[in-house]
């Protein structure tokens, strides 16, 4: 499974949704989903803005992590 920490590095820098939306003009819903972890996908270029405006790697923002539900 792979996990968002979106959540935990906005926490880290007292950053809200707004601000990122406003910064790096991805859409308000797209940061919503990737926040709370309910997306399926993400666009590189999405990917690219947010580890742009967020001063990180991928896999600071990305990570693969032991499913649960695995056999």
């Amino acid at each position: 499974m792979i996990t968002c920490n979106l959540s935990t590095l906005l926490g880290a820098r007292k950053l809200k949704i707004s601000d990122v939306v406003r910064e790096t003009g991805i859409n308000r819903s797209t940061i919503t989903r990737l926040y709370h972890e309910t997306n399926n996908r993400i666009d590189f270029d999405t990917l690219e803005k947010l580890c742009r405006f967020l001063d990180c790697e991928v896999g600071e923002l990305l990570e693969v992590t032991d499913s649960e539900d695995s056999d």
